[in-house]
């Protein structure tokens, strides 16, 4: 019988028990063919239910009131109920079951093949159980058990036949009461003649038509002796059968293993159950499909608490992972959580149909793994994220300072990130899956290339800007010098000395774009975007220095030089019988000689020419900047605004000398102070010879001989110069009040027109060089 889940038990069905647990009985089914829902329960009682294979199955067939309830109890120790000797009726009545005593057996006890309809449908119910061992107790006439054995072997064939079985079962034929006046060889010449004639009268399928009996049945026989005319002969001869069912050294051992059904012990009350419901429907028994459905019962329970047991393990790393973390030995706890599900369910269910078992195995894993995989991918998320993280913070940390290998740098950090994710996806990854972490690796490569393709852009770009700024520096003394000192050469004295500063640039690039691991390609558009910088520091430097008033300056310096000063650099001071003329005009056309000179840059030596290539591109410089239109420093109109200003000024210095000479003429005559000593003798001795005048003299003299010594001689002529011009002020202002009287208003206006066209007039005068200038 297969095992399966009881149906509902009928009003009478209950547990026997006896004192002892392990020898309780239960009515499997009921006089009206009920089967009982209590059968896994007292299996688990007996202690039976975890015993996987280990355990047997014994059932008895055989007509009614022929002892088989008294034979078990003899040789198992079962506690059936016996027939009463004296009464010799009927009393199993269904289909009994109890454990053999200190045996991992499961006994059961048929109601007789001849009681009512139902003893046919219990005798095939119970032989198509996991039983290993059929006891078939006929009575001791062979006319007896004639009628016995068409009704057991038909009932056995749809086991066998009907399923194409490779199974086998031993049927041990008992033979009960035994006087010895046949002899046992005859009587089971006689059995198995009886038994391969049924079987040649049974309807068998084509493909089987030729099986022999012998293919799925051993057939074993014994006797036993009266038990009532020799009871002592009787006792003995159970203790020697009894052997053959405990001693697995006794040659005539009947528990071998080719004749256990494999069906776990825990599956089988469904695996009977379900064969009691065949039988009762009248359907054709198909045992290995009944084994199959147990199987795929048992093997889904078993495999469902696997997976609850599995699930909430998952769901503590659930969490952490959705939260971006990068779960530590994650791996280590996923095989554990699978190979206990696994190990759980192999223990179970292994005992169960090998193909069923194998499947459900499968879809079990299968229901792991995708329970897993998503851990796994959200681990490789998480480490990815974490190792690009990782990763440009190494890359910025050893990009810190000037003493560095970018290339180095980015190699080890390349290296760090690379080796942490694979450490992380190789923990996580389970054996046996089609899990893939080398995708999710290549990816990672690709943008930590991207990042330090970036990065290096960015040095780059930084190491150009530090170059330019040195650049800057080094070229703005020399240009500076050169620019203020215009000659001819003054354009190649500002490019050799950028040629020169721009190599050493040059050259300091390479030398550190070698770490960049920098193509070819890169190196030509760096030193291009170098060149171009450079040139518009330089270019920037240039208008610097030739901007409106700084030029102007220039231009006042040289023409000062030439024209105030002679050849050997002396300050002229200039006389009438000079020819200021001629020396202003010199200075002045030396001076707008020096225009054209600035307007463009051009070097009197050719090979100091420097060109550049205006498709050179640099994403920091100015994209409008063409290097034809960069030579040009002053246009055509700057340069005319520039000679008419230079001019003005000029003229101004030109005035300025002419009026030096008129104040040279204007001297005073020597005779005059002999005139002013002889008319103003009487007054000088008049002040000697008073105390009074001559104590104020002596006063004033020590007052000039301190504010000479101390240096108060400028601040006090300015404060005096100010004072007097306050009170010219204010007189003037007191005067103009008085005039504006209304008594002459007429004339008042006159002379206030008068006085503001003297004082317009007055304004309009020159009153410095520069005045003179702008005049």
């Amino acid at each position: 019988m297969a095992s399966a889940q009881g149906i509902n038990g009928h009003a009478q069905q209950t547990v026997q028990a006896s004192t002892n647990a392990s020898t309780e009985r239960v009515q499997v089914v009921n006089e009206d063919k009920t089967f009982t829902s209590e059968l896994s329960g007292q299996i688990e009682r007996w202690g039976l239910r975890d015993s996987g294979f280990n355990y047997n199955i014994v059932a008895v067939f055989g007509s009614q009131s022929t002892g088989k309830s008294t034979l078990l109890n003899r040789l198992f120790g079962t506690t059936f109920d016996v027939m009463d000797e004296t009464r010799r009726q009927q009393t199993t009545k269904g289909i009994w079951m109890c454990r053999g005593k200190d045996m991992s057996a499961m006994v059961m006890d048929v109601e007789g093949t001849d009681g009512r309809e139902r003893g046919e449908d219990q005798a095939s119910a119970s032989s198509h159980t996991s039983i290993e061992l059929s006891l078939i107790v006929p009575p001791g006439l062979r006319e007896e058990i004639r009628p016995f054995l068409p009704r057991f072997v038909r009932s056995t064939y749809c086991e066998y036949v009907g399923a194409s079985s490779r199974s086998r079962t031993l049927l041990l034929f008992v033979i009960r009461d035994h006087v010895g006046a046949t002899p046992l060889a005859n009587l089971q010449a006689t059995l198995i003649a009886d038994l391969n004639r049924i079987w040649d009268t049974l309807s068998k399928p084509d493909e089987l038509k030729d099986r022999q009996l012998s293919d799925y049945f051993d057939l074993a026989f014994t006797t036993l002796p009266h038990k009532i005319l020799v009871p002592d002969k009787f006792e003995a001869d159970v203790k020697t059968l009894r052997k053959r069912f405990t001693d697995k050294s006794d040659p005539g051992y009947v528990f071998k293993p080719q004749y256990h059904k494999r069906i776990p012990a825990d599956g089988v009350a469904m695996y009977m159950s379900n064969i009691w419901e065949q039988v009762q429907t009248n359907k054709d028994l198909d045992l290995p499909t009944q084994q199959e459905l147990l199987a795929q019962f048992r093997c889904d329970e078993i495999s469902a608490g696997a997976l609850a047991e599995f699930n909430e393990q998952a769901k503590s790393q659930k969490r952490p992972i959705e939260s971006g973390r990068v779960v530590e030995g994650l791996g280590a706890l996923m095989k554990n959580w699978r190979t206990q599900a696994l190990t759980r369910y192999d223990r179970d269910a292994s005992r169960y149909h090998k193909g069923v078992y194998t499947r459900k195995r499968g879809d079990l894993i299968s229901v792991i793994d995708s329970t897993l995989s998503p851990l796994f991918l959200g681990q490789l998320k998480n480490a990815h994220k974490s190792c690009l993280v990782t990763f440009k913070k190494e890359l910025l940390d050893g990009l810190k300072g000037d003493d560095y290998s970018f290339g180095d740098v980015v190699t080890k950090a390349t290296k760090n990130c690379e080796e942490t994710f694979t450490s992380v996806a190789k923990e996580a990854l389970i054996e046996d899956t089609d899990w893939n972490w080398e995708e999710e690796l290549e990816v990672i490569k690709e943008e930590t290339r991207g990042i330090a393709d970036q990065c290096r852009k960015d040095e780059t770009k930084k190491m150009i800007n530090q170059i330019e700024r040195n650049v800057k520096k080094l070229i703005s003394e020399p240009v500076e010098i050169q620019l203020s000192k215009p000659s001819t050469v003054m354009w190649d004295g500002v490019l050799k000395t950028f040629k020169e500063v721009l190599a050493k640039a040059e050259a300091t690039y390479l030398a550190k774009a070698k770490s960049f691991n920098c193509t070819e390609e890169e190196n030509t558009a760096a030193l291009a975007a170098l060149r171009k910088r450079s040139w518009i520091v330089l270019r920037g430097k240039i208008e610097e220095q030739t901007a409106d008033q700084v030029l102007l300056g220039k231009l006042r310096g040289h023409f000062e030089e030439q024209f105030r000063y002679d050849e050997q650099g002396v300050p002229r001071v200039w006389k009438p019988e000079d020819d200021i003329d001629g020396a202003f005009v010199k200075a002045k056309e030396q001076t707008l000689e020096l225009v054209p000179l600035y307007s463009r840059i051009k070097p009197s030596d050719p090979s100091l020419e420097f060109i550049l290539d205006d498709d050179s591109s640099d994403d920091l410089a100015n994209e409008e900047f063409e290097f034809a239109s960069s030579l040009v420093v002053l246009s055509e109109t700057k340069s005319l605004d520039l000679i008419n200003k230079f001019r003005k000024d000029a003229d101004a210095y030109f005035v300025e000398a002419k009026r030096s000479t008129v104040s040279s003429i204007a001297q005073i005559p020597y005779w005059m102070y002999g005139v002013l000593v002889v008319l103003g003798w009487n007054e000088a001795m008049a002040v000697l010879f008073n105390p009074l005048y001559f104590t104020f003299l002596l006063v004033g003299a020590a007052a000039a001989y301190m504010i000479i010594q101390l240096g108060l001689t400028g601040p006090l002529l300015q404060v005096t110069k100010t004072v007097a011009g306050e009170v010219q002020r204010q007189a003037t202002v007191k005067l103009r009040e008085a005039l504006a009287q209304p008594v002459e208003a007429q004339p008042v206006r006159a002379s206030r027109s008068r006085e503001s066209s003297y004082y317009e007039e007055d304004s309009d005068r020159p009153r410095s060089i520069s005045d003179l200038a702008e005049k």
